[in-house]
């Protein structure tokens, strides 16, 4: 699988799942993210939401699973088995913002190195305002999770 011109070795097939909405943006396409989520993504941070609604239509139970605030990034701390080293489709969990709650969580899809720094590749939603690959410090990761199985 190639996205950007960069290959996702191994790719799931919740990873695919997930770029079937690539591009997708809370603009444009409000309505049709709105009801796959299951919050407005205009008003509401949905990283969370999105990565739930990819891992449900894959058949995988997500943070709802293992938490009552599955909208929060940070309850995929506790979803899945905690590994270091990702593979495409582990999802990882990142600190957002100043306060102790906030993240961001997306699909790791691969590594890049630029200076010598690992960033990871991370497919996700709520990623300048759409569905996208964004590059992230390997460093800041607070977690990588893999499905449980």
């Amino acid at each position: 699988m190639i996205v950007d011109g960069n290959p996702i070795p191994n790719a799931p097939e919740h990873i695919q799942t997930a770029l079937n909405k690539y591009g997708f943006n809370e603009y444009q396409h409000r309505t049709v993210l709105r009801e796959y989520v299951g919050v407005d993504p205009k008003r509401t941070e949905w990283c969370a939401a999105f990565v739930n609604a990819v891992l449900n239509e894959s058949g995988i139970p997500g943070s709802e699973s293992v938490s009552n605030v599955p909208l929060m990034a940070r309850s995929f701390l506790t979803w899945g088995e905690t590994i270091q080293d990702p593979n495409a489709g582990d999802l990882v969990v990142f600190p957002r913002g100043k306060a102790g709650w906030q993240g961001h969580v997306g699909f790791y899809v691969g590594s890049i190195y630029r200076n010598n720094v690992e960033y990871y590749r991370i497919l996700g939603g709520n990623q300048n305002n759409s569905v996208n690959i964004e590059i992230y410090p390997a460093s800041k990761a607070l977690s990588i999770r893999r499905a449980p199985e």
